[in-house]
């Protein structure tokens, strides 16, 4: 069954937030194809909002809605000053662009329907309502912090996920620097459920670290990564390596798992695998490209593909497979990763596992439903 496209045909007012290079296999492969392709909801006399932008996309963004009379504005980042103390509810300094963004799309849709008749930032003030939102606000998979449930019962806050379903190289640079911030912070968070007008949301509140627990332990780095192969790791991983080195995070080891997730892109399911083999043949490419960048190789290789697994079947056996580097694993399932992970864990007493996992939503999505029962 092909899934159908529908459209907005009449919008109150449009917007589009901060664009970068991703989805390039549908959208195009420069930023000006892209913008483009997003420029496609705008609509004759509709006005709309976007945030800062690079010229590139920028200047298309002009030029499209010149064409169809739209009044075009840039949204401001939001002040965070407006929210009385509180923070916003998502994780990250870009979040304020998107509040902004968020800001003048709400207030313009509010009055144009005449729902409201008052401004937004009157006053140099927001609507109680709006701080409410901007503050509860949560979406799990991006900036969240989960303790693994099996080991949380053993041995408390000794194995963390850093959980951020960045899969493009901007966003590569916010998860790394969320990342790298949030290890320096002196409070570990703690993700709770939380039950607000019937509808269930993530939420976070920071618990002080138990400094006499902790002063004895040291704590070690370790990324579990995998990225649907439409995209490119040597775009990818050089920009989290990068990031994380500038602030002093270095990780540890590397471990590089197929996705368990049947959906392989948005609405299409795949049949999950049937026997007890598997193709890791990607995660072995990923693997080469993480190592190069850690021997200083910067020429990895334009194409992934040529790095020697084009044309190449590779398969494991999902009971026993794992190939090794001192800095890599590859594994030929999520679940032999964090079972490896918390034996790991278990055999050292005076560690700390910190995990980021990145590069795929459908990742993220199958870590959160194995550490979380």
């Amino acid at each position: 069954m092909h899934a159908k496209t529908f459209q907005v045909k009449s919008p109150v007012v449009c917007g589009i937030a901060s664009l970068g290079y991703d989805h390039m296999e549908i959208l195009g492969n420069t930023l000006a194809q892209i913008a483009g392709e997003k420029a496609g909801i705008f609509k004759h006399g509709v006005p709309a909002f976007t945030v800062p932008q690079p010229d590139e996309a920028m200047n298309v963004l002009v030029e499209k809605s010149s064409k169809l009379d739209v009044h075009l504005k840039i949204a401001a980042p939001l002040d965070s000053s407006l929210l009385n103390g509180l923070h916003l509810g998502l994780e990250g300094e870009h979040q304020y662009g998107n509040a902004g963004l968020a800001l003048a799309l709400c207030s313009t849709w509010l009055q144009r329907t005449g729902h409201a008749k008052i401004k937004y930032l009157e006053n140099n003030t927001l609507p109680e309502k709006f701080i409410k939102g901007l503050t509860t606000a949560g979406l799990q998979g991006r900036g969240q912090v989960v303790s693994d449930e099996i080991i949380e019962t053993e041995r408390h806050g000794d194995l963390v996920f850093y959980l951020d379903g960045a899969h493009s190289p901007e966003s590569m640079d916010v998860c790394a620097n969320w990342f790298s911030r949030i290890l320096k912070e002196d409070y570990r968070h703690i993700s709770l459920n939380t039950h607000e007008h019937n509808q269930s949301r993530t939420s976070y509140e920071s618990v002080p670290i138990d400094h006499n627990y902790t002063s004895k332990k040291k704590s070690e780095q370790i990324l579990l990564f995998n990225c649907m192969s439409v995209r490119d790791p040597n775009l990818l991983l050089p920009h989290l390596m990068s990031t994380s080195a500038k602030h002093g995070v270095y990780f540890k080891k590397a471990f590089f798992v197929p996705s368990m997730s049947v959906y392989n892109k948005v609405g299409k399911a795949v049949d999950s695998p049937k026997d007890a083999h598997v193709d890791i043949s990607w995660q072995l490419t990923l693997q080469r490209v993480w190592e190069n960048l850690k021997s200083g190789k910067t020429d990895a290789g334009k194409d992934a593909k040529k790095l020697g697994f084009k044309g190449e079947e590779i398969v494991v056996n999902s009971e026993k497979g794992i190939r090794n580097f001192e800095g890599s694993s590859v594994f030929p399932s999520l679940p032999l990763a964090l079972n490896y992970l918390r034996d790991t864990v278990r055999r050292n007493q005076s560690t700390r596992f910190q995990v980021l996992v990145t590069g795929s939503l459908h990742l993220v999505g199958d870590v959160l439903r194995l550490v979380k029962k």
